[in-house]
């Protein structure tokens, strides 16, 4: 499954209690007091289906059980401008390096190496670089990379924790997801990192997309028991709500169509 599924799933589970099971911030989901409730009463019901599963098996001489397999998972995929390449995040033993591979089916090539946590990949407008999120550093923070991998250079300098990074349209800036003092800040700043500006700050807000012009921002914004989407422009005075007719996370703008 995918996290867009898994998230979707989650939310329409949550409509239909309603109640929140989930606490969601940039790094993190931890249960609520009623999602561990939930959790637990489940895993009671589990557990008597599977004793009662498993007496039916012993009527048969035929082997039963289940096959647990350990594979690495992807995720956080990202297209390069031209389309004709894709990156995204490898997670395998605890470690997650980020990888391109041609929308051909040609083979993966790894782009970064080491013990970190690299992911969020997001290609220049060029596709000559790649910015993306890692923690080699000791927390998260921004780099940049050639988009064949190697001279990644580390761009964010700021108290707190960088995420979700994505280059705008006219390659002139980069917005970012900025965790600090119990605050969600939505900023940009320019491609070396300098002139970082705060558009806006909340509860639990992140996720921003670039709309085609590269001077607006939509991101979601976790309030009112449940995520909801927003926009705000580059002078960070005219923020807005996007009416939905449900919760919404997760915004993804459509490049401009001709």
């Amino acid at each position: 499954l995918t996290r867009s599924a898994v998230s979707k799933a989650v939310m329409e589970l949550e409509q239909s209690l309603g109640a929140r099971l989930l606490d969601r911030t940039t790094r993190r989901v931890t249960p609520t007091e009623a999602g561990l409730a939930y959790y637990e009463r489940c895993l009671a019901i589990l557990a008597q289906v599977e004793e009662t599963e498993a007496q039916v098996s012993r009527l048969h001489d035929e082997p039963k059980g289940t096959l647990r397999v350990n594979a690495p998972m992807s995720f956080a995929p990202e297209f390069s401008p031209d389309g004709g390449t894709v990156a995204f995040s490898v997670s395998n033993g605890g470690v997650t390096n980020i990888y391109a591979a041609g929308v051909n089916g040609s083979k993966p090539v790894q782009l970064t190496s080491g013990a970190e946590i690299d992911t969020a990949p997001s290609y220049s407008p060029d596709g000559s670089r790649i910015v993306f999120e890692s923690d080699r550093g000791g927390q998260p923070q921004l780099y940049v990379m050639s988009a064949s991998g190697g001279g990644a250079q580390r761009i964010s300098y700021g108290q707190g924790i960088y995420s979700t990074p994505v280059w705008s349209p006219r390659g002139d800036l980069i917005a970012f997801t900025k965790q600090t003092g119990g605050e969600f800040q939505i900023g940009v700043m320019k491609t070396d990192g300098s002139g970082e500006r705060i558009l806006s700050s909340g509860f639990q807000q992140e996720g921003p997309t670039w709309a085609p012009n590269g001077r607006v921002l939509m991101f979601f914004r976790d309030s009112n028991g449940g995520p909801k989407l927003v926009s705000v422009d580059l002078t960070g005075r005219n923020e807005q709500p996007i009416p939905t007719a449900n919760f919404a996370s997760d915004p993804a703008w459509s490049p401009l169509l001709e």
